[in-house]
């Protein structure tokens, strides 16, 4: 049975694989197209396997958010190469498992792997996602950095209903998420520090303090602390756009314009190949 051009690019329309492969499918299959499906599917499994021991340190971070805004996840899909992480059927495939991870997160992913490997030909991992939701009422944002290297999911909380859909609320989200993607925050508040970094930086300011007064030492020491808090939890620093007001006071600000109190109650900071 010939094999006609017709035939070649609606199979390659309908598995994205490459020209030859699908030639070549056809003609194993005597032009069945269900078949050559199949040959094609077959293959980029075996493709799969035989790239999966390689090494793969590059990709994106792909996001997605519910259309209530009441939930939000980012996922980190990861490549070869830098080349590919700029692919746009890349981007695509990470966007789409972002939004079918966020609707399922049960969903067997495998095969979706499996045939985007065969189709960019480069080893492919989902290497983590995470999904984030306010505690009530409230919303989520997210702010994904060129290049998709880096990107950020924040949960506000609220007293109110009507924030979720409130620009001027989600417009503040947005701004507090680039903040994040900038300045690398440790934690939302002091109160989430973890203990043995305070301790390390106590240390280190009684150090730098010896040969000080008693008094003096005590001053110094706290002084250091606050400017290490200031430095590591999100409501206390400088907000990039505005340096002389904090987070906390930018985010009370914004609760007094739409009559409604609100907090930073978490947020998610991927970077690509950076350990989870």
């Amino acid at each position: 049975m010939s094999i006609t051009k017709d035939s070649v690019m609606a199979l390659r329309e309908k598995t994205g694989a490459g020209l030859i492969d699908c030639k070549r499918a056809l003609a194993d299959s005597n032009g069945d197209m269900d078949e050559a499906v199949s040959i094609l599917r077959k293959k980029g499994v075996a493709t799969a396997a035989k790239k999966s021991g390689r090494s793969a340190s590059e990709g994106v971070i792909a996001q997605s958010i519910s259309r209530d805004r009441s939930k939000g996840i980012l996922v980190e899909v990861n490549c070869e190469t830098d080349f590919v992480a700029k692919n746009e059927d890349f981007v695509e495939f990470s966007t789409s498992i972002a939004s079918e991870l966020l609707n399922d997160p049960q969903i067997d992913l495998e095969e979706k792997r499996t045939e985007q490997v065969a189709k960019i030909g480069e080893n492919i991992q989902i290497s983590r996602s995470e999904t984030l939701s306010p505690t009530s009422s409230g919303l989520v944002e997210s702010y994904v950095h060129t290049g998709a290297k880096v990107a950020v999911l924040l949960s506000i909380g609220s007293d109110s209903t009507d924030v979720s859909g409130h620009d001027r609320v989600v417009s503040m989200a947005k701004d507090i998420c680039m903040h994040i993607a900038a300045t690398s925050p440790v934690c939302v508040s002091r109160e989430e520090v973890p203990s043995d970094l305070v301790e390390k930086e106590r240390e280190i300011a009684n150090a730098q303090a010896v040969g000080k007064p008693a008094q003096a030492i005590e001053k110094i020491v706290t002084g250091k602390l606050e400017k290490y808090y200031s430095g590591v939890c999100l409501l206390e620093q400088p907000f990039v756009k505005n340096p002389d007001q904090s987070i906390q006071q930018y985010v009370d600000e914004v609760g007094k314009e739409v009559n409604s109190p609100l907090r930073v109650e978490k947020f998610l900071r991927f970077q690509v190949g950076e350990k989870a």
